[in-house]
């Protein structure tokens, strides 16, 4: 290893605190000097093949020329104004191409600046409508065991408490309702036994509920777990029913990483609020947007104070607005949905032979996302250098080790990622 790199990682052991991670018995942690397409370069010269996007994000790979662009061009303009009481072009284009994009009754678009704020946002919105109808004692969420929606307070509150990544703060948390994880697989019918339990909590509850959030179709960081869009379908005629709002994260599933361009779309159904990030930015920035409908937006300016309470300092920052602009002009210019299939078929095929491997449960593929579940959960310091031996950048977690690549990646590529994936298992197990 090179001086250059025994030095940052020294500072990085010193000083830097990663995610998920001990400060005194850490995980290992490998210094990047570039990143190119699907390949990160380490600071040692090894390249690694990216399986996860950096956690989904960099869907046209990294150093890509026309976001570079768009990002160069941006900055000779301005790289940050206010939004309050000013705006400007590269927000109202992005508003235009979501407004555009996602079901059609979402016409009102609030900006955020991150994934776990847009969740926040989203149940702010809920929660200042019913106090705008005057029933405030609709305070309450629905959530689903296995759900996961982000790390800041009030979303830590509505991911799973029991088996979700935040235990350690339950006595401080709202308290809200959880509905068990929607059962029926992805190509399955939803019958009434998969809904009863739901259908129960709302009936028992409705009128104390705000509003039920879900990630549609797919439940990530909680499990990556698949499930029917008909138990999407009946949610939303059960939301109608009771008369409550429902809320759809789209933060992970957004553009493009399901096969449909927003997972709601498997279902054909329309939310009240959609919140969306990750990908918006191809991973050049952080950037989020909660979208609503005309009729939550007024019922909110109908009732004091008249104005919608929230407000981050860098929410429709042009950089990433102008950035998010051309990532989505990118996605929509190439045919996205047959070269999702190409990964959705690769990956099946690179994953297949897992099938047989002691100590996996279950094999599934969705989209652009792989998933091979084990019975027991991986130790991420003895498997993440095993990967990286191997040539790729796959990060586990729990008992899942998943692939969700940059959709640019090419079959190779691909099968590379899966041959390791396969051959890492086989040399553990």
């Amino acid at each position: 290893m090179s001086t250059a790199a025994e030095s940052l990682l020294a500072l990085d052991a010193a000083h830097a605190w990663h995610p998920y991670c001990s400060t005194h018995n850490p995980a290992p942690v490998y210094a990047v000097r570039r990143a190119e397409g699907c390949v990160l370069e380490l600071m040692d010269g090894r390249q690694l093949i990216d399986g996860m996007a950096s956690w989904w994000c960099v869907i046209h790979g990294y150093n890509h020329p026309v976001l570079n662009a768009a990002a160069c061009d941006q900055l000779d303009q301005m790289a940050h104004v206010m939004f309050g009481g000013l705006t400007h072009a590269p927000a109202l284009t992005l508003i235009e191409h979501l407004v555009a994009l996602t079901p059609q009754p979402l016409q009102r678009v609030f900006l955020c600046d991150s994934g776990s704020v847009a969740v926040e946002v989203a149940l702010k919105m809920a929660l200042q409508y019913w106090q705008a109808r005057d029933e405030p004692q609709r305070a309450r969420f629905v959530s689903f065991r296995h759900g996961y929606h982000g790390d800041t307070f009030h979303a830590m509150s509505v991911c799973d408490p029991v088996t979700g990544m935040h235990r350690l703060f339950n006595a401080t948390l709202p308290q809200h309702w959880f509905a068990p994880a929607p059962a029926p697989a992805f190509d399955a019918p939803c019958t009434a036994a998969d809904i009863a339990e739901l259908l129960s909590l709302i009936e028992t509850h409705h009128r104390q509920i705000a509003a039920v959030i879900i990630e549609p179709i797919v439940q990530g960081a909680g499990g990556m777990r698949f499930y029917s869009p008909d138990y999407l379908t009946q949610l939303r005629q059960i939301c109608d029913q009771f008369g409550l709002l429902l809320i759809a994260d789209e933060i992970a599933t957004g553009f493009g990483r399901t096969g449909r361009l927003f997972a709601c779309e498997h279902a054909d159904i329309a939310p009240d609020i959609m919140t969306v990030g990750k990908a918006l930015t191809g991973g050049y920035l952080t950037a989020a947007a909660t979208l609503t409908t005309e009729a939550v937006a007024t019922t909110i300016a109908s009732a004091a104070p008249g104005v919608f309470m929230h407000g981050p300092t860098f929410m429709a920052n042009p950089l990433a607005c102008a950035i998010a602009n051309a990532s989505i002009d990118l996605l929509l210019a190439n045919d996205w949905a047959t070269n999702i299939q190409r990964i959705e078929q690769m990956l099946n095929q690179g994953l297949a032979p897992a099938h047989a491997l002691p100590g996996v449960a279950e094999v599934r593929v969705l989209g652009a996302i792989g998933v091979v579940e084990m019975e027991q959960p991986v130790d991420l310091r003895q498997i993440q250098p095993r990967f990286v031996e191997h040539g790729v950048w796959v990060r586990p977690f729990g008992r899942l080790i998943y692939l969700m690549p940059p959709y640019i990646i090419s079959d190779e590529q691909i099968n590379s990622l899966c041959h390791a994936v396969t051959q890492v298992i086989r040399e553990l197990s």
